[in-house]
């Protein structure tokens, strides 16, 4: 059996991400001490991601719809993701999707959210896209509540209140166990409370939160997760970060491969240098907040953690001479700079 592992430089370490020069010593996948030392290393030692929202079908079809609005690119039935999604082979789809998942997991991602059309075969497609890719899918099947119930599922994600009657697959989800997520705010508030009365386990989106919404938020600690990247490129609008963090806890997602890389590296600069959130919280929405909402134990170096970690070249050109290593992994760093995925 092979011996611990270790990994040095200056560590994140906790949920402040408190940079501590030493090194982390991994045995079994599991993180059995964090030591502060000196090590001579530049190395930067940071959680990996977790990507809380995404919608990787659409990776067919990437940069398609140059002008259309949101609704006459994503909203169901006929809006252009879900037109090219019925055109497409279950072949083209499946080959699109894992290569999506290979960038994410290359990228420092280890596991992501993921909204699945395409009811119970999207939701057979994405786990046969996944297959030998070290990334974790939480798969959340879209359409009939089958889609949900499927034993390869892990909940229900809907597409907002004013799309439709999502009771039943509410309390079918309550019953199973399983997470239900559903977008609201993205356009308007008008479906924010709709959204809020199904007592969902978490809100995507959230652009336009009317005050009474955010003392709902607060009250009902509901987690919310922003897409700033997409919520841009379909001209809705930021979600005002600063409000959630303030009132629940908030993750991030990259949303439609069809609009965005799904690069966290780059939805986190774009977080942190559009609004007037610290880079700890920028951090934490892109790693522990999405793992926890998840269920996942990740997203932290702390002894006892499961090791996914990322270690970053803190001497690469991008990255030498560094005064804040938080900063720079949230504003600067970029897939270049990884050295390595460690799950």
């Amino acid at each position: 059996m092979s011996g611990p592992v270790t990994f040095e430089g200056t560590v994140l370490v906790g949920r402040d991400f408190d940079p501590v020069e030493g090194r982390v010593v991994v045995e079994d996948g599991v993180i059995t001490a964090v030591e502060e030392t000196s090590t001579g290393s530049t190395d930067i030692v940071a959680p990996a991601f977790v990507n809380a929202h995404t919608h990787i079908g659409d990776s067919i079809a990437k940069e398609a719809g140059r002008g259309l609005s949101l609704d006459e690119l994503v909203a169901p039935p006929d809006g252009l993701k879900h037109r090219l999604l019925r055109e497409a082979s279950r072949e083209e789809t499946v080959a699109a999707m894992r290569r999506s998942l290979e960038f994410m997991a290359e990228s420092g991602t280890v596991a992501h959210i993921e909204f699945r059309e395409g009811d119970v075969a999207g939701v057979e497609a994405i786990r046969d896209a996944g297959e030998g890719v070290p990334i974790e899918s939480v798969v959340l099947g879209r359409g009939s509540v089958d889609a949900m119930e499927h034993p390869e599922s892990d909940g229900y994600g809907a597409s907002g209140a004013r799309d439709g009657d999502f009771d039943t697959a509410r309390n079918a989800t309550r019953r199973a166990g399983k997470l239900f997520g559903i977008h609201a705010g993205e356009r308007d508030a008008d479906d924010v409370n709709p959204a809020m009365d199904l007592d969902p386990d978490f809100l995507v989106h959230m652009v336009h939160p009317d005050p009474v919404h955010l003392d709902r938020l607060a009250d009902a600690d509901v987690p919310v997760v922003v897409c700033p990247r997409s919520n841009l490129v379909t001209n809705v609008g930021v979600a005002p970060l600063r409000e959630l963090v303030e009132r629940t806890t908030v993750a991030l997602g990259t949303d439609n491969v069809m609009l965005n890389s799904p690069s966290m590296f780059r939805e986190m600069e774009f977080a942190s240098k559009l609004t007037d959130v610290t880079a700890v919280d920028v951090l934490r929405m892109a790693t522990v907040n999405g793992a926890e909402l998840a269920g996942l134990d990740c997203g932290l170096v702390e002894e006892g953690r499961p090791a996914k970690l990322l270690v970053l070249d803190g001497d690469s050109d991008n990255l030498a001479g560094v005064r804040d290593p938080v900063r720079a992994v949230v504003r600067r760093a970029g897939e270049t700079d990884l050295k390595r995925v460690v799950r």
